[in-house]
Protein backbone atom coordinates (compact mmCIF):
# COMPACT_ATOMS: atom_id res chain seq x y z
CA UNK A 1 0.00 0.00 0.00
CA UNK A 2 1.30 3.46 -1.18
CA UNK A 3 1.66 5.77 2.18
CA UNK A 4 3.34 9.20 2.26
CA UNK A 5 6.63 9.30 1.69
CA UNK A 6 8.67 11.68 4.63
CA UNK A 7 11.97 11.06 3.44
CA UNK A 8 14.18 11.63 0.27
CA UNK A 9 16.42 8.02 -0.62
CA UNK A 10 20.15 9.10 -0.73
CA UNK A 11 20.15 7.70 -4.62
CA UNK A 12 17.48 8.47 -6.85
CA UNK A 13 16.97 7.51 -10.63
CA UNK A 14 14.45 9.15 -12.90
CA UNK A 15 12.97 7.21 -15.34
CA UNK A 16 11.31 7.82 -18.60
CA UNK A 17 10.32 6.33 -22.15
CA UNK A 18 8.98 7.95 -25.16
CA UNK A 19 7.20 5.18 -27.31
CA UNK A 20 5.27 4.03 -30.57
CA UNK A 21 2.28 3.94 -28.77
CA UNK A 22 0.56 3.34 -25.56
CA UNK A 23 -0.14 -0.54 -25.55
CA UNK A 24 2.55 -1.99 -23.38
CA UNK A 25 1.72 -5.24 -25.20
CA UNK A 26 2.83 -4.44 -28.47
CA UNK A 27 4.69 -0.79 -28.88
CA UNK A 28 8.17 -0.18 -28.32
CA UNK A 29 10.53 2.51 -26.48
CA UNK A 30 11.82 5.34 -28.97
CA UNK A 31 13.85 7.18 -26.46
CA UNK A 32 14.98 6.07 -22.88
CA UNK A 33 15.70 8.50 -20.34
CA UNK A 34 17.74 8.14 -16.80
CA UNK A 35 18.63 10.78 -14.50
CA UNK A 36 20.57 10.03 -11.78
CA UNK A 37 20.16 12.25 -8.33
CA UNK A 38 22.46 11.84 -4.96
CA UNK A 39 21.67 13.69 -2.28
CA UNK A 40 18.85 15.19 -3.83
CA UNK A 41 21.48 16.63 -6.88
CA UNK A 42 21.39 15.53 -10.25
CA UNK A 43 24.88 13.53 -10.52
CA UNK A 44 24.09 12.01 -14.50
CA UNK A 45 22.11 11.73 -16.85
CA UNK A 46 21.93 9.21 -20.17
CA UNK A 47 19.74 9.67 -23.23
CA UNK A 48 19.40 7.93 -26.20
CA UNK A 49 16.99 7.52 -29.10
CA UNK A 50 15.93 3.85 -30.85
CA UNK A 51 14.76 3.48 -34.29
CA UNK A 52 11.72 1.10 -34.21
CA UNK A 53 11.12 -1.72 -36.23
CA UNK A 54 7.19 -0.60 -36.03
CA UNK A 55 5.55 2.29 -37.38
CA UNK A 56 4.91 5.53 -34.72
CA UNK A 57 0.85 6.24 -33.93
CA UNK A 58 -0.10 9.28 -35.00
CA UNK A 59 -1.30 9.58 -31.58
CA UNK A 60 2.16 9.08 -29.45
CA UNK A 61 3.40 11.23 -32.75
CA UNK A 62 1.12 14.07 -31.66
CA UNK A 63 2.67 13.91 -27.75
CA UNK A 64 6.11 13.51 -28.06
CA UNK A 65 6.46 15.12 -32.29
CA UNK A 66 8.80 12.26 -33.36
CA UNK A 67 8.58 10.01 -36.75
CA UNK A 68 11.21 7.15 -37.49
CA UNK A 69 12.72 9.64 -40.23
CA UNK A 70 13.15 12.04 -37.60
CA UNK A 71 14.96 10.01 -35.57
CA UNK A 72 16.88 8.63 -38.30
CA UNK A 73 18.02 12.54 -38.74
CA UNK A 74 19.51 12.99 -35.34
CA UNK A 75 22.12 9.76 -35.94
CA UNK A 76 24.70 12.96 -36.21
CA UNK A 77 24.02 15.18 -32.88
CA UNK A 78 22.67 12.32 -30.89
CA UNK A 79 22.84 8.86 -29.72
CA UNK A 80 20.91 6.54 -31.58
CA UNK A 81 20.43 2.57 -31.46
CA UNK A 82 19.13 -0.13 -32.81
CA UNK A 83 15.75 -1.73 -31.03
CA UNK A 84 18.03 -4.34 -29.35
CA UNK A 85 20.68 -2.64 -28.43
CA UNK A 86 18.93 0.32 -26.59
CA UNK A 87 17.54 -2.68 -24.81
CA UNK A 88 20.28 -3.88 -23.86
CA UNK A 89 21.90 -1.25 -22.65
CA UNK A 90 18.71 0.30 -20.49
CA UNK A 91 18.50 -3.22 -18.99
CA UNK A 92 21.90 -2.26 -17.99
CA UNK A 93 21.64 0.74 -16.68
CA UNK A 94 18.95 -0.32 -14.39
CA UNK A 95 20.33 -3.41 -13.57
CA UNK A 96 23.52 -0.94 -12.04
CA UNK A 97 22.19 1.37 -10.35
CA UNK A 98 19.14 -1.43 -8.42
CA UNK A 99 22.33 -3.32 -7.65
CA UNK A 100 23.62 -0.04 -5.89
CA UNK A 101 20.28 0.34 -4.05
CA UNK A 102 18.73 3.03 -6.54
CA UNK A 103 14.82 3.61 -6.20
CA UNK A 104 13.51 4.65 -9.49
CA UNK A 105 11.34 7.48 -10.02
CA UNK A 106 8.72 7.69 -12.66
CA UNK A 107 5.16 8.75 -13.74
CA UNK A 108 3.01 5.40 -14.69
CA UNK A 109 6.73 3.79 -14.27
CA UNK A 110 5.68 0.02 -13.29
CA UNK A 111 2.55 -0.22 -15.39
CA UNK A 112 4.28 1.75 -18.31
CA UNK A 113 7.16 2.28 -19.01
CA UNK A 114 9.00 -1.07 -16.67
CA UNK A 115 6.04 -3.17 -18.34
CA UNK A 116 6.44 -2.30 -22.07
CA UNK A 117 10.67 -3.00 -21.41
CA UNK A 118 9.96 -5.97 -19.85
CA UNK A 119 7.55 -7.32 -22.51
CA UNK A 120 10.20 -6.08 -24.94
CA UNK A 121 13.09 -7.81 -23.94
CA UNK A 122 11.24 -10.87 -23.76
CA UNK A 123 10.29 -10.57 -27.09
CA UNK A 124 13.70 -8.99 -28.72
CA UNK A 125 15.78 -10.76 -26.58
CA UNK A 126 14.08 -13.43 -25.25
CA UNK A 127 14.95 -12.51 -21.52
CA UNK A 128 12.35 -12.56 -18.85
CA UNK A 129 14.10 -10.29 -17.00
CA UNK A 130 13.27 -12.39 -13.80
CA UNK A 131 16.49 -14.33 -13.65
CA UNK A 132 18.90 -14.61 -10.29
CA UNK A 133 20.97 -11.82 -12.00
CA UNK A 134 18.29 -9.39 -12.53
CA UNK A 135 14.26 -9.34 -11.20
CA UNK A 136 12.65 -6.31 -13.11
CA UNK A 137 10.08 -6.96 -10.66
CA UNK A 138 12.29 -6.59 -7.46
CA UNK A 139 12.92 -2.95 -8.50
CA UNK A 140 12.40 -0.62 -6.15
CA UNK A 141 9.87 2.24 -7.32
CA UNK A 142 8.21 5.20 -6.49
CA UNK A 143 5.61 6.36 -8.87
CA UNK A 144 4.90 10.60 -8.63
CA UNK A 145 1.06 9.74 -9.79
CA UNK A 146 0.07 6.91 -7.16
CA UNK A 147 2.26 9.67 -4.16
CA UNK A 148 -0.14 11.92 -5.43
CA UNK A 149 -2.96 10.27 -4.72
CA UNK A 150 -2.01 9.77 -1.06
CA UNK A 151 -1.12 12.99 -0.41
CA UNK A 152 -4.63 14.48 -1.91
CA UNK A 153 -7.14 11.59 -2.36
CA UNK A 154 -9.72 14.08 -4.12
CA UNK A 155 -10.22 13.61 -7.19
CA UNK A 156 -12.48 16.77 -7.28
CA UNK A 157 -9.53 18.90 -6.18
CA UNK A 158 -7.42 16.77 -8.55
CA UNK A 159 -9.06 15.54 -11.21
CA UNK A 160 -5.82 15.38 -12.95
CA UNK A 161 -2.92 13.79 -12.50
CA UNK A 162 -0.29 13.40 -15.09
CA UNK A 163 3.61 14.71 -15.21
CA UNK A 164 2.33 17.24 -17.11
CA UNK A 165 -0.45 18.69 -14.35
CA UNK A 166 1.97 17.58 -11.54
CA UNK A 167 5.03 19.93 -12.96
CA UNK A 168 2.56 23.03 -12.65
CA UNK A 169 1.21 22.19 -9.19
CA UNK A 170 4.42 21.90 -7.65
CA UNK A 171 6.14 24.76 -9.64
CA UNK A 172 8.92 22.12 -11.81
CA UNK A 173 10.40 22.74 -15.13
CA UNK A 174 8.37 20.24 -17.30
CA UNK A 175 9.85 17.90 -19.48
CA UNK A 176 7.68 18.31 -22.73
CA UNK A 177 7.54 14.82 -23.54
CA UNK A 178 11.52 14.59 -23.64
CA UNK A 179 12.37 11.33 -22.18
CA UNK A 180 15.21 12.98 -20.17
CA UNK A 181 13.79 15.78 -19.29
CA UNK A 182 10.23 13.82 -17.87
CA UNK A 183 13.20 11.68 -16.09
CA UNK A 184 14.74 14.72 -14.68
CA UNK A 185 10.79 16.27 -13.80
CA UNK A 186 9.39 13.12 -12.16
CA UNK A 187 12.22 12.92 -9.49
CA UNK A 188 11.62 16.99 -9.20
CA UNK A 189 8.26 16.19 -8.29
CA UNK A 190 9.19 13.81 -5.94
CA UNK A 191 10.93 16.10 -4.16
CA UNK A 192 8.75 18.85 -3.56
CA UNK A 193 6.04 16.55 -2.78
CA UNK A 194 8.47 15.28 -0.03
CA UNK A 195 8.98 18.58 1.03
CA UNK A 196 4.99 19.18 1.53
CA UNK A 197 4.88 16.22 3.12
CA UNK A 198 7.05 17.50 5.87
CA UNK A 199 5.73 20.67 5.92
CA UNK A 200 8.91 22.90 4.23
CA UNK A 201 11.59 20.16 5.06
CA UNK A 202 13.51 17.65 2.91
CA UNK A 203 14.79 14.58 4.96
CA UNK A 204 17.43 12.00 3.17
CA UNK A 205 17.17 8.23 3.75
CA UNK A 206 20.87 7.53 3.62
CA UNK A 207 21.05 3.54 2.83
CA UNK A 208 24.30 2.93 0.78
CA UNK A 209 27.76 3.34 2.09
CA UNK A 210 28.77 6.47 1.04
CA UNK A 211 32.44 5.22 -0.30
CA UNK A 212 31.23 2.65 -1.78
CA UNK A 213 28.94 4.74 -3.73
CA UNK A 214 31.34 7.46 -4.85
CA UNK A 215 33.94 4.27 -5.69
CA UNK A 216 30.58 2.89 -8.21
CA UNK A 217 29.23 6.45 -9.43
CA UNK A 218 33.26 7.46 -10.31
CA UNK A 219 33.96 4.27 -12.28
CA UNK A 220 31.08 5.31 -14.57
Amino acid sequence: MVKKILQVPELMVGFDTETTGLDVASEQAISYGFCVYRFGRPVRSEHFYVVPDRPIAPAARRVHGLSVEDIEARRSTEEVLSVEAGLTRAVKFLREYHQLGAYFVGANVVRFDLEMLRRSAQSVLGNSLSGRDFDISLLRTIDVIEHDLVIEPSRELRPRRGLEFLCAHYGVEPGKHHALNDARATVEVFIEQVIRNNAGQMALDLMTCVAELDESIETR
